[in-house]
């Protein structure tokens, strides 16, 4: 009797795992701060979602341009410049023509975004969700803050 209620719970926790991994590239990840560099930028963690790998990469590269952009950096590290670089309220409404011209895909955004801190080990050990249909992805990222900075300056999005 013992064997077969362990073997009903055994199956019982296969089936919770199951349901748990299809759950989990649905779930909304945060933007991570992993450090500061000298030059002004910073290394972060962005998560994106996509049909396949590719999409999520580009999708994460997006997430992480416009956290820095709109909402700044409040998860992981704490020496990250945690505010955003547009304090206007509403700007990603009102210059919504900009901003959908730079995040295009193939857009201006990929000037000021890298993937050089991602080693071939987090290559690896990407951490890697998946849903139904989708696939959700993490990616060490670096954001080219100062030059962002300095590009909506000359744009005018910000004094």
């Amino acid at each position: 009797m013992k064997i077969k209620i362990t073997l009903f719970a055994l199956l019982l926790s296969v089936a919770s795992l199951q349901a748990q991994k299809k759950l989990a590239g649905n779930y909304g990840y945060k933007t991570e701060c992993m450090g500061v560099e000298l030059d002004g930028s910073e290394t972060v963690k962005a998560w994106g979602n996509g049909r396949n790998r590719s999409d999520a990469v580009e999708q994460a590269k997006k997430n992480a341009i416009r956290d820095v952009l709109f909402y700044g950096l409040i998860e992981g590290k704490q020496d990250c410049k945690q505010k955003p670089l547009i304090f206007e309220v509403n700007a990603e409404e009102k210059y919504e023509d900009y901003f959908n011209k730079f995040f295009a895909d193939g857009g201006e955004f990929l000037n000021y975004i890298s993937l050089r801190d991602e080693r071939i080990g987090d290559k690896i050990s990407r951490d890697r969700k998946r849903g139904r249909g989708s696939v959700t992805n993490g990616f060490i990222v670096r954001v080219l803050r100062s030059e962002l900075k300095q590009k909506l300056i000359a744009d005018g999005i910000i004094k």
